[in-house]
């Protein structure tokens, strides 16, 4: 029985909203790594971060934006799903073949586990942040903005679980950066932008793009945990 998503019908039309909510998501992702990366200047970042923090969080324009960013989280993430469920489903009996390796890369093989790490990250980062931001008792800064600085630097620096966070913070990134891998150059060639001219670049972009974001994302909690 054909697996069917509750708003889309066939794998190749699956296949191009995947494409259209993942290059969504990698605009999102450069956003969020500039607001982020002001962190690393340490306590003197403290204000200009929550400054940053509030707007937004405030901001109309950006508030009606993350609502469509939610919407891409969700509905990229169920469709990857179903398109791994309806990709088995095309095959129910297993076949055996030597050295898949030669014709997919890891990343290409692993996507829905990656996807699936990414995910439960995602959730977490959101219960341990957004939430907080939003509803949480949080103390106001110098300026009369809610110091999420403060939360996420005491996040990072837990005596007992610090180390934890980071490193399953860390492992996320690196599994951001696979997935980022496949799905830059995939998202492109899904939706007929890849064209034999231009696959090195765009190949060699995807592959800059997916190391410098998970590497600079990685970098923060860090540099957090040693100070």
């Amino acid at each position: 029985m054909e697996v069917k998503s509750a708003l889309l019908g066939s794998s190749i039309v699956k296949k191009y909203w995947m494409a259209l909510t993942g290059l969504f998501l990698c605009t999102f992702l450069v956003v969020h790594l500039g607001g982020n990366l002001v962190l690393l200047r340490g306590e003197e970042a403290r204000l200009d971060f929550n400054a940053y923090a509030k707007f937004m969080t405030t901001f109309p324009v950006i508030k009606a934006i993350s609502y469509l960013l939610y919407f891409s989280i969700l509905f990229h993430s169920f469709d990857g799903i179903l398109l791994t469920i309806q990709n088995r489903a095309a095959r129910p009996v297993k076949y055996y073949y030597n050295k898949p390796e030669a014709n997919s890369t890891w990343q290409s093989r692993n996507m829905a586990l990656l996807g699936t790490i990414i995910l439960a990250f995602i959730v977490t980062h959101m219960a341990n942040f957004w939430y907080k931001m939003h509803f949480g008792d949080i103390p106001l800064d110098a300026n009369g903005n809610k110091d999420l600085y403060e939360v996420v630097v005491t996040f990072f620096k837990d005596p007992s679980m610090g180390i934890v966070y980071v490193s399953l913070y860390v492992v996320s990134m690196i599994a951001l950066g696979f997935h980022l891998l496949h799905g830059f150059a995939s998202a492109f060639q899904t939706l007929g932008l890849y064209h034999k001219k231009y696959n090195p670049i765009i190949k060699n972009v995807g592959v800059l793009f997916s190391v410098f974001v998970s590497i600079l994302f990685a970098i923060i909690p860090i540099f957090i945990y040693l100070q």
